[in-house]
């Protein structure tokens, strides 16, 4: 639902009532063509109801456009509004979409749009051959700091979806890498339920990999998605307290006791902390989750989050793009025993990734 005009309408709507337009179809990544669908849950293909257009999901059974799909097709234009976070999964369609585009010699055009995170933050590890999958499909850090018309430029430019297709971005006018989502002076439109509004953004690098276990909630299921940690054997305060203790810059840490409504702990009362940015310059936004893991190991021995939910280590490994993190933490529940293979890419990935800015 995130590709509007400047009045809030939906580029389905302006694009099928514009003259020497013939929009023909429309195709559904994760959430839906119009935002309805949850997380994780399958997109059907079926027709939108305002349009009548065929509605085409390509986050079900088929993630990449078909022969069928793009048949009678000249142009995809790509317009969704990003996180800025490489698993939450538009990317992914992203580079699918362009992979069938170079294919089918079908032009892909990307409406660009600001990335929340601002264009200056990078953090994490590039992904690794044996943890690809759709939340990690490609190599780039989990906090890339690139637009997604600059993504489709680097997945062109170094030669990522197995050839090239035909390719324009629209930029965008005034955008600058030190921007954050509300300086930009746009309105936020939901780019996924639990995104709703733009403080929601930032947090989703802050707690996403860790929410990955059932063991933890992370206020996804509350009022606060992604700007929580908590659980039922944890004692708010003292956890707080240990949390405010380190220091981490651009942070700070307030007890909170919490119901979900669902997902990990429905209906029973947890404890936690909740998560403020106070200077989002200095804040490293992936660091945090793996403090407050540390911590929890230290402070509740008897409990195991990472062992008692061992079936979820798979989609860790594929959200971290290695199992190599998983694999240093869990030695001691140190962070600082990962951080330093969690950072090695960064730099060689900034001096790549400059070859496609567009914006200063």
């Amino acid at each position: 639902p995130t590709g509007v005009d400047n009045n809030l309408v939906s580029d389905i709507d302006v694009l099928h009532n514009a003259p020497n337009v013939n929009l023909v179809a429309l195709f559904g990544p994760e959430h839906g063509v119009r935002g309805s669908a949850h997380a994780g849950e399958t997109v059907s293909g079926n027709s939108d109801p305002r349009t009548g257009l065929p509605v085409y999901s390509l986050y079900g059974k088929t993630r990449i456009p078909t022969d069928e799909m793009l048949k009678g097709i000249d142009v995809l234009v790509y317009d969704i509004q990003d996180i800025g976070c490489r698993s939450f999964t538009y990317i992914s369609t992203l580079y699918n979409v362009m992979r069938a585009a170079a294919k089918h010699g079908v032009e892909v055009v990307v409406l660009d749009r600001p990335n929340p995170l601002g264009g200056e933050k990078i953090e994490g590890n590039l992904v690794e051959d044996d943890c690809v999958s759709f939340v990690s499909q490609f190599k780039v850090p989990y906090v890339y700091g690139l637009t997604p018309g600059e993504v489709a430029l680097l997945l062109n430019g170094e030669n990522m979806i197995g050839g090239r297709c035909k390719l324009q971005v629209v930029k965008m006018k005034g955008w600058k890498r030190r921007m954050t989502y509300d300086q930009t002076g746009l309105q936020w439109v939901l780019s996924s339920p639990h995104i709703p509004e733009m403080s929601s953004a930032p947090f989703y690098s802050v707690t996403g990999i860790v929410g990955e276990l059932s063991t933890i909630s992370i206020g996804v299921g509350y009022t606060l998605p992604f700007k929580l940690i908590g659980a039922e054997w944890v004692k708010a305060q003292e956890f707080a307290d240990a949390m405010n203790a380190l220091h981490l810059p651009g942070y700070t840490f307030r007890p909170i006791f919490y119901t979900p409504y669902y997902g990990p702990g429905k209906g029973k009362e947890l404890q936690g902390v909740q998560i403020y940015i106070t200077d989002y310059k200095k804040a490293h936004l992936c660091d945090v989750q793996w403090y407050a893991l540390r911590e929890l190991y230290k402070l509740y021995p008897d409990h195991d989050p990472m062992g008692e939910d061992a079936k979820r280590a798979d989609m860790i490994n594929k959200v971290c793009g290695s199992k190599r993190i998983r694999e240093l933490f869990l030695r001691r529940h140190q962070w600082q025993d990962a951080k330093e293979y969690w950072d090695k890419d960064v730099d060689n990935f900034r001096k790549t990734a400059k070859k496609y800015y567009l914006y200063k």
